[in-house]
């Protein structure tokens, strides 16, 4: 039988202690990060375009992360004969980057550098928001490494180029994604129903290299149909907008969508994606706590970023 070490310590279940990612190790000194992934919380939404509340979506899916501590190293799936993330993942938590209200470009540009601090510590990025605009520093920090193809899960398109001088609102991170040289190309996926961006934008976005599903379309082709339209060998950001899942599931958002995923359609696209795929950063963005008082969204996107993580790190382990 295991040694699990719940004799020879404290108990630590998961409502004890403090509530960084997945009750890992907190790390102060972005100096200092020496892990395999680091997660920052990005608690910033003043990009939203109707319900605010993202801010507390860090702390919102921290807290629901202690639910997945249990206090023995690694997660055995029967299903998949595999034990996810074991002792030797070491995954660390830094906080969160400093938001100054009402500063879109100074709260954004602290996103970009503890960004860049887990990059240049060799770590995987885990980037936890807020709304989407977080995605555009994210993405901003990537500029010196290499080319990376970006898979989005989420209802709306986010396209959009200006609209009343706004340019780095929740509305506009793929169009600022696409821009951008060393990104090949986008997948996006889950687009469904009336979006925030316009007619005029979709055409834009797949002249600019943008490939379109809709739930429907992904679900026709399966799991591993959409990760296979995701050119062979591209080196891949995953930038996952809880709205992308229905809100059946997940109504904890500023801007739900009904006929969204359920839970095991992403998972296996996500899974599909670590095999086929090297993962360089993930976001998960757009939870807002205070619109489910079940918890269940922010549990939904804890279970999602720690299930994530163990296909990403089976796979490399596997070769």
């Amino acid at each position: 039988m295991a040694d699990h070490g719940y004799e020879g310590g404290r108990l630590d279940l998961p409502f004890v202690g403090i509530s960084t990612f997945g009750k890992r190790e907190y790390v102060s000194d972005w100096d200092q990060i020496e892990a395999d992934v680091a997660v920052l919380g990005a608690p910033y939404d003043f990009g939203t375009q109707w319900r605010s509340g993202a801010r507390f979506g860090p702390r919102g899916v921290r807290e629901a992360s202690t639910l997945f501590s249990f206090g023995h190293a690694g997660a055995y799936d029967h299903e998949d004969d595999a034990t996810y993330l074991p002792a030797d993942v070491r995954i660390v938590d830094i906080g969160d980057a400093d938001i100054v209200h009402t500063d879109t470009m100074k709260s954004h540009a602290n996103i970009e550098a503890g960004v860049r601090a887990i990059l240049k510590a060799g770590a995987l990025p885990v980037v936890i928001g807020g709304d989407h605009s977080i995605n555009i520093p994210c993405i901003n920090a990537f500029e010196d490494q290499g080319d990376i193809h970006i898979l989005q899960i989420d209802a709306h398109l986010d396209f959009v180029d200006e609209r009343h001088g706004v340019r780095f609102g929740h509305g506009n991170p793929m169009r600022r994604a696409a821009e951008k040289p060393y990104v090949t190309g986008l997948t996006q996926v889950g687009i469904r129903n009336v979006s925030s961006t316009a007619k005029e934008g979709y055409e834009a976005a797949r002249e600019m290299g943008s490939d379109i599903l809709s739930v429907r379309q992904a679900r026709a082709l399966g799991p591993q149909g959409v990760i296979e339209r995701i050119p062979e060998g591209a080196r891949v950001y995953a930038t996952i907008d809880i709205d992308g899942f229905c809100p059946s599931i997940a109504p904890g958002t500023g801007t739900p969508s009904h006929g969204g995923f359920l839970y095991y359609d992403v998972l296996e696209m996500l899974q599909s994606l670590s095999k086929r795929h090297e993962v360089v950063g993930i976001d998960l963005v757009e939870v807002a706590p205070d619109y489910d008082p079940t918890g269940g969204t922010s549990i939904l996107a804890a279970q999602i970023l720690l299930n994530m993580l163990g296909f990403i790190f089976h796979a490399r382990a596997a070769g």
